[in-house]
């Protein structure tokens, strides 16, 4: 009995070899073949921080949590999904190659994301938003979700947790945000709130969940969407279909902000093309937009790629002052880059 930890602690390391490999290589890992446990992994101290939390809350709820490809909670479930790559320093190491930054990959991040997904998992344990109470605090929560949204920075009808005004997305997502701001430890959320309407759907939250206190959920689906274990396509699959819908969505994203800037060629604007200026005064902006942002000059570069390939496809000029346009360009990147970062041109967290 007593080489039974031994002899499975090395079944793990034989599993997990992959840890060794270069980037060229772990891209043609299957996602099943990571062979991943949350358990002793490098999520698991932020699970018992959050665990013991809940605990201090009163939240009779414990969700079920599973490794999965993004972060989530599915609708009627009391569970929460992790995205593989925050559970191993060499997924992060390949997420952050792939993709240019790592969703939840610091501890601040991944303790926010936790909460806020917990809110999703809550709500759905109790099916909070079937109550009248609920919809009058925080909205409809059939109300369609949409690609993007326009958010009001000075709003204080909100609280500010995740980035991009999130709470301003959607009633469910409002609901998850105030949750998650309830929840964090010393927040002080009645001093920073005080006298903002945001304060009332605390104080919601606050007086629900005292209601629900030490009272087991109803029974939920017991589902795990996503699972890695059931997933045989490879991380170089992954990233490339990951990729690809990034790119899509960000297109879309990025044409309106364009559009502001520039005109297009076929209503009879005269100048140059939108994506040759871009490319004169990418050195001057890059160093700018890294420097006020704090973000690798990669994931500038990247963003400024995509944005000189859809000013080429749209046919774009400038029709302006160029000192001007650069000063705009800046901030254009300026903010696409946060974008780009914060995951908020191409879906809604769930």
């Amino acid at each position: 009995m007593p080489a039974a930890a031994p002899l499975r602690a090395t079944a793990r390391r034989r599993r997990l070899r992959w840890a060794n490999l270069p980037d060229e290589e772990l891209l043609d890992v299957r996602l099943c073949d990571l062979h991943l446990s949350l358990a002793g992994s490098a999520i698991a101290p932020y699970l018992a921080r959050l665990r013991r939390e809940l605990r201090a809350r009163g939240v009779a709820v414990w969700p079920d949590f599973w490794i999965a490809t993004d972060w989530f909670s599915p609708d009627d479930v009391a569970g929460v999904a992790i995205p593989f790559y925050v559970v191993h320093p060499r997924l992060r190491r390949l997420e952050r190659a792939q993709m240019g930054e790592v969703e939840g990959g610091t501890p601040a991040t991944c303790m926010k994301l936790l909460r806020h997904e917990v809110g999703h998992a809550v709500d759905h344990a109790y099916r909070l938003h079937e109550r009248d109470d609920w919809r009058m605090t925080f909205g409809r929560y059939s109300q369609p979700y949409r690609w993007s949204y326009s958010a009001r920075p000075f709003s204080k009808r909100y609280v500010q947790h995740l980035d991009r005004w999130y709470a301003q997305s959607h009633p469910a997502e409002d609901f998850a945000e105030t949750f998650a701001v309830w929840l964090t430890p010393k927040s002080a959320w009645r001093k920073r709130y005080d006298g903002w309407p945001a304060r009332e759907k605390l104080e919601y939250v606050d007086w629900v969940m005292g209601e629900l206190a030490g009272k087991p959920p109803r029974p939920r689906r017991r589902e795990r969407p996503d699972e890695i274990g059931g997933l045989k396509t490879t991380l170089r699959a992954y990233y490339a279909q990951k990729s690809a819908r990034y790119r899509r969505d960000r297109g879309r994203f990025f044409d309106r902000a364009l559009l502001r800037l520039f005109a297009k060629r076929e209503h009879g604007a005269r100048g140059m093309p939108a994506d040759r200026f871009l490319r004169r005064v990418r050195p001057r902006i890059l160093r700018a937009v890294a420097r006020w942002t704090g973000h690798y000059q990669y994931t500038v570069e990247s963003v400024l790629d995509e944005l000189i390939e859809r000013a080429d496809t749209l046919d774009l000029v400038l029709d302006g002052d160029a000192d001007d346009a650069a000063i705009d360009a800046a901030i254009l990147l300026t903010m696409q880059t946060r974008d780009y970062v914060h995951r908020g041109y191409h879906r809604l967290l769930r």
